[in-house]
Parts: C-alpha cells; sequence; structure tokens
C-alpha cells in the first residue's frame, strides 16, 4: 500500500526535504505552506498568513482527501529579523513572546484541532510535531531563550493532552512530539559556531533521521517527546 503523507509548514528547509525523500519513495506527498510547493509530485495547498481556524479547516479537509497515514507538523520560529532569543528575562518583551507563542504553539494547535476527527477515526495514524530539546523542563540546565523555550514547552503538553484524548477513541494512533537535531537550516545558522564535530546535519540527512523514528513509531509512544534517533525525552 502506497504511503501517504501530509507535511504542514512544508516551505521550512526539514520540510521540503521530508517531501522529497518521501515522494522519492513513492508517497502520496500533500504540502499545506504559504510558499508554493517546490516539489512537482506533491499536492499543495495555501496556508492563510492570517492562519485563523477557518483557513486551517479548510485547508485540511483539502489534504485529507489524500488520506494520509502520516502527518508531519513543522511550522516553528526561533528568531527573525525583528528579534533574537532573549540572553535575560530583561531581554523578554511581551510582543515578541506572543509572536513566538503564535507560530509555535497556536498555529500547530489551530491545524490539531481541525484534524481532531480524522484522528480518531483513521487506524494507525503517526502525527509527528517538531518541537526543540530546549523546551524539555526537566533538560534545561543553560537558561535562557525564555519565549522560544516557553512556546516549545507549551507545545509538548499540547501534544501530550491530544495524545490522551484521541487514544479514547482511537488507540492506534501515534502523536508525538520531535526534537529533529541541529540543522543547517536559517533557524539555527547564528548558533552553528563551535558546535561538536557531526552534530550539524543537512536537512537532507535530518529528513532520513525523522523518517526513520516514524517507522518505528508504536502507540506505546504517543504523548512523548522523542530525540531523532528515537530516545526518549523528558518534559
Amino acid at each position: 500500500m502506497t504511503q501517504s503523507v501530509l507535511i504542514i509548514g512544508a516551505s521550512s528547509h526539514i520540510g521540503q526535504a521530508i517531501a522529497r525523500q518521501c515522494a522519492s519513495q513513492g508517497a502520496v506527498v500533500s504540502l499545506i505552506s504559504r510558499q508554493p510547493a517546490s516539489d512537482p509530485n506533491a499536492e499543495f495547498y495555501y496556508q492563510d498568513a492570517l492562519q485563523s481556524a477557518d483557513s486551517s479547516q479548510h485547508c485540511i479537509e483539502q489534504a485529507l482527501a489524500q488520506q494520509p497515514d502520516t502527518i508531519f507538523i513543522c511550522n516553528g520560529v526561533l528568531h527573525d529579523a525583528t528579534a533574537m532569543p532573549e540572553k535575560t528575562i530583561g531581554q523578554l518583551d511581551s510582543a515578541q513572546l506572543a509572536q513566538r507563542l503564535h507560530s509555535n504553539v497556536i498555529i500547530p494547535a489551530q491545524y490539531l484541532r481541525a484534524l481532531l476527527r480524522y484522528l480518531t477515526r483513521t487506524p494507525q495514524v503517526k502525527v509527528l510535531v517538531l518541537s526543540a530539546k530546549v523546551g524539555s523542563i526537566t533538560d534545561n540546565r543553560l537558561g535562557g531563550w525564555y519565549s522560544y523555550r516557553m512556546s516549545k514547552a507549551a507545545l509538548n503538553m499540547l501534544v501530550k493532552n491530544l495524545s490522551l484524548e484521541v487514544a479514547r477513541l482511537n488507540p492506534s494512533a501515534c502523536i508525538v512530539t520531535l526534537h529533529p537535531g541541529t540543522t543547517d537550516t536559517p533557524l539555527s545558522e547564528p548558533f552553528q559556531t563551535n558546535l561538536p564535530q557531526g552534530q550539524l546535519q543537512t536537512a537532507a540527512q535530518t529528513a532520513q533521521r525523522l523518517l526513520q523514528v516514524r517507522d518505528v513509531l508504536t502507540p506505546g509512544h504517543s504523548g512523548t517527546l522523542l530525540n531523532w534517533d528515537a530516545s526518549v525525552l523528558p518534559f
């Protein structure tokens, strides 16, 4: 049976790499993004820049016609032209915090809400939401990066909550957050200096590792935060 994969936030470097690898393996690939799809073999659905709940629902309804068995959510922002991650709480700005929460929590939440009916009715469906190890409260030993850490911790809780709700109606589903590892993308570019050799991965390498995680997921993993090697990270 040909796999069908839906990638939300597909204009990211990792999202594009996942799409290319899945398409090369013969999967049916559907993309939701604000940017035009670069892969002519994929079905593309436009993501409204205003990102209302209604626009999320409309995109999802179109994309679900392809009956995906795997869904990746790749939305996320660490920094932009207006602000870098905070080194101290003295740099915390409420507008910046609101923007990070919107990008890293609210947008994924709107899509997951729109997916609920599908997730409760589709046997063995898998959802992988890209998060970050720095969103682990237990693992935080350095501090800083207030907005990003808080938003990713909230994302992890969102997925944990949803996994419990879906499991009551569809015990075969698996919904996880996933740390992709340090990848050579614009998100990590300002922080690549002095990385240990071998830690920085290309987008293609990261996509390959994330698809390997997808392949070993079971319902027993649902609700967990996983590392790129499928090991469980603490919340």
